[in-house]
C-alpha cells in the first residue's frame, strides 16, 4: 500500500494584502463604455451572464458559482462600478447538458449580456462558445476546464485538464506507484483529464483504464476488472454523485490502496456518499480561501452574502468577474474584441488565488494544481501536499 506524504503549507500572503491590490478601481474612459455587438446599451448597468447548473445531480455548484460571481459584483459597484456603471448578474440553468446550456446561452444573449462568467461542465460549455462568440460576448470561464477549451477565444480562471492531469502524476510519482488504474465517467471533462494523466505519465505504469455509466449505482463489472489489474493508485476522474459510490464499490472489494479523484468529485457530498470508505482519497483541485493566510476574511464575506459555505468554484467564479470587469475598464469598452485584448494584456493582476496572467491560448498560466483531502469539517476537502 502506498504511504502518503504531506508537504508543508507554503502559506501565501495575508488576504488582506491581497484584497487590497486586487480591489482596483474600476475606471475608464469618460463616457460611459461601448456596447459590443450583442447590442448592449452604452448606458445603465453592465450584465454579465452566467450558466451554470441549478437542477440536475451538480445543482449545488450553481449556487457557489452565483454567490461567489455576485460578491465580486457588489464589491466591484460599492466602489463605484465599471467606468460608473454598475454591474448585474444574470443566470440560466444549463443543467450540465449541452443542449440545455445552448438554449440558455441564446437566452443570455437575448437579454444583453455583454460578457460571460459561467461555465461549470465543460460538456455543456463547449457548445456555447459559439453562441457567445457570434454574439461579441467575451467569455471568462471559471470552472470548465476541457482541453478543448483552450484556443477557442474563450478564457479560463481554473488550471487545463492538462495541468491538471500533470500535477496527479507527479502526486503518483511522488507516492511511488507501481500501478495506476484510470477510471472516467464518459463525460468530456472526465475522459479528457484522463488523457491527460495519460499522455504525461512518463514511466508510471498504467495497467488499465475504466469508464463507467454514472447513471448506474452499481460498478461491479467495472470494479471487477479493476480489481484483477491489482493496482496500487486509482484516478478517478468523474463527478462525485458516481465517484462517491465507486469508492465505496471499491473499498467493499478489497482495495485499499491510494484513490485519487479529480476536481469535478472534490465537494463535501464525496464523503458523504461514500461514508467511512473515504479514507486514503486525495484529489487534485487549485487552492481554496480556507488554505489561504488570511482566506477567512474572503469566507466570511461569501457566507454572509448567501448564508451558508463556499464551495468548489465560489472562488474561481468571483475572480472571473474580477477579471473581466478588470479587462472592461482597461479596454474602455465591452466589445469582445477590445475587451478579449486586455484580458490577455492582464499581467499579474492580484488576485485570491495569485496573480493571474492568462497565456496566449486563453489558458491561465501555471495551473494551481495542489492535492487536497476531505479531512475537514464535514467531508470539506483541505490542503494535504502542496507538490513543492
Amino acid at each position: 500500500m502506498i504511504s502518503r506524504s504531506h508537504s508543508r503549507v507554503r502559506r501565501l500572503a495575508t488576504f488582506g494584502a491581497i484584497a487590497a491590490s486586487a480591489a482596483l478601481v474600476l475606471t475608464g474612459c469618460s463616457g460611459g463604455l461601448a456596447g459590443g455587438d450583442n447590442g448592449g446599451s452604452s448606458d445603465g448597468p453592465i450584465k454579465l451572464g452566467m450558466l451554470a447548473p441549478f437542477s440536475g445531480s451538480e445543482a449545488a455548484f450553481g449556487d457557489y458559482m452565483k454567490f461567489g460571481a455576485q460578491l465580486a459584483i457588489n464589491e466591484i459597484n460599492e466602489d463605484g462600478g465599471v467606468d460608473g456603471r454598475e454591474l448585474e448578474l444574470v443566470t440560466e440553468d444549463d443543467g450540465c447538458d449541452a443542449t440545455a446550456a445552448v438554449a440558455a446561452a441564446n437566452k443570455l444573449v437575448s437579454a444583453g449580456v455583454e460578457g460571460s462568467v459561467g461555465g461549470y461542465c465543460s460538456g455543456a460549455t463547449l457548445p456555447t462558445l459559439p453562441v457567445f462568440k457570434e454574439a461579441g460576448i467575451s467569455m471568462v470561464i471559471p470552472a470548465a476546464n476541457s482541453t478543448k477549451l483552450v484556443g477557442q477565444g474563450a478564457f479560463l480562471i481554473n488550471g487545463t485538464g492538462t495541468q491538471q492531469g500533470k500535477a496527479a502524476v507527479a502526486y503518483a510519482e511522488k507516492l511511488g506507484a507501481k500501478s495506476v488504474v484510470l477510471i472516467d465517467d464518459n463525460t468530456d471533462y472526465s475522459v479528457d483529464l484522463a488523457n491527460a494523466f495519460e499522455e504525461q505519465a512518463g514511466s508510471l505504469n498504467i495497467v488499465k483504464r475504466e469508464s463507467v455509466n454514472p447513471d448506474e449505482k452499481d460498478f461491479g463489472a467495472n470494479i471487477n476488472s479493476v480489481i484483477d489489474a491489482n493496482p496500487d493508485f486509482i484516478y478517478w476522474t468523474g463527478y462525485y454523485q458516481a465517484g462517491g459510490l465507486l469508492i465505496d464499490q471499491l473499498r467493499a472489494a478489497g482495495y485499499d490502496g491510494t484513490i485519487l479523484v479529480g476536481d469535478g468529485s472534490v465537494d463535501a457530498q464525496l464523503a458523504a456518499i461514500a461514508g467511512p470508505a473515504i479514507e486514503n482519497v486525495f484529489g487534485t483541485f487549485t487552492r481554496t480561501p480556507d488554505m489561504l493566510e488570511g482566506g477567512d476574511a474572503w469566507v466570511a464575506a461569501y457566507t454572509e452574502l448567501a448564508k451558508a459555505d463556499p464551495g468548489p468554484y465560489s472562488m474561481q467564479t468571483y475572480e472571473a468577474v474580477k477579471a473581466i470587469a478588470q479587462a472592461m475598464t482597461d479596454a474602455g469598452s465591452t466589445d469582445a474584441e477590445a475587451v478579449d485584448k486586455a484580458l490577455l494584456g492582464l499581467k499579474a493582476l492580484p488576485l485570491l488565488s495569485g496573480d493571474l496572467t492568462f497565456a496566449e491560448d486563453g489558458s491561465r498560466e501555471g495551473g494551481g494544481f495542489v492535492i487536497v483531502s476531505p479531512t475537514g469539517e464535514k467531508g470539506a476537502f483541505v490542503l494535504s501536499d502542496d507538490l513543492s
